[in-house]
């Protein structure tokens, strides 16, 4: 059966390749970033029922226009994707009020931006999945320079947990997911402000590996998933004992 699916962040990286392997399995796409012949590119490559739409995530009207403007060409939603985000490798004394509220506005307000759009068109139908993309950054301080960036996905973290809570009673059938990838391969390391260093003690993931997850939850709604197969024991090791694991990871750090 296939399936409307909204996708923010889509003209490169993770969104993109996501938008094409759902393409090709006949999934309608409304696809959503800022650059217009980007996203018109990764459209051509994803099969006829496609619509873009030039969009500002860091603008709640936008977001609700994108919504609006998937809801006009295919008449529903079925599964919504916050996946546009922003990284930053400044530590926590150095970024600047304006740096935080760009990467909050970015990888937190377009989230709940996208939240507050599309729950109440699921609610109305009794059914739909979100999928907020996070990072395994918001739960372990493996790179401490990207203090600003893991804080706004630890508190996506939060919303999406919450959210979930929220819903889970009266509405059985709206599906609340988050995925959190380590390292990526993608254009997002070169857009990060700052620079970016390497992942202390995780492996790069090819953007193939972390999209082959995100297609799978899509198929069948799990609430918390990690991309990567070490990521659920590193965080359990993180919160069992704290100072051994960050004395780990200064050591590798200072070396």
């Amino acid at each position: 059966m296939s399936r409307v699916i909204v996708i923010t962040g889509a003209s490169e990286g993770i969104g993109a390749l996501l938008a094409k392997r759902q393409g090709a399995k006949g999934d309608a796409l409304v696809l959503a970033a800022r650059r217009k012949d980007k996203l018109e590119q990764v459209a051509s490559q994803c099969g006829s029922r496609v619509l873009t739409v030039v969009t500002d995530v860091t603008k709640r009207l936008e977001i609700e226009r994108l919504r609006d403007a998937a809801l006009e060409r295919f008449e529903h939603i079925d599964v919504w994707i916050n996946n546009a985000g922003r990284g930053i490798g400044i530590r926590v004394m150095d970024f600047t009020e304006e740096d935080l509220d760009e990467i909050l506005a970015v990888n937190l307000k377009s989230a709940w931006y996208g939240m507050k759009a599309i729950i109440p068109h699921f609610q109305a139908r009794g059914q739909g999945h979100l999928i907020n993309i996070s990072s395994v950054l918001g739960r372990v301080p493996l790179v401490p320079v990207r203090s600003a960036y893991s804080a706004s996905k630890a508190a996506l973290n939060s919303l999406t947990a919450n959210l979930r809570m929220d819903l889970r009673a009266e509405y059985p059938n709206i599906h609340v997911s988050l995925i959190s990838p380590g390292p990526v391969s993608t254009e997002f390391h070169n857009n990060a402000l700052g620079g970016t260093p390497s992942g202390r003690g995780m492996e790069m993931q090819s953007a193939e590996q972390v999209v082959h997850v995100i297609e799978g939850v899509i198929d069948d709604p799990a609430p918390d998933t990690y991309t990567n197969p070490s990521s659920a024991g590193l965080v359990q090791r993180y919160f069992e004992d704290i100072p051994a694991f960050e004395d780990e990871i200064a050591g590798r750090i200072n070396k």
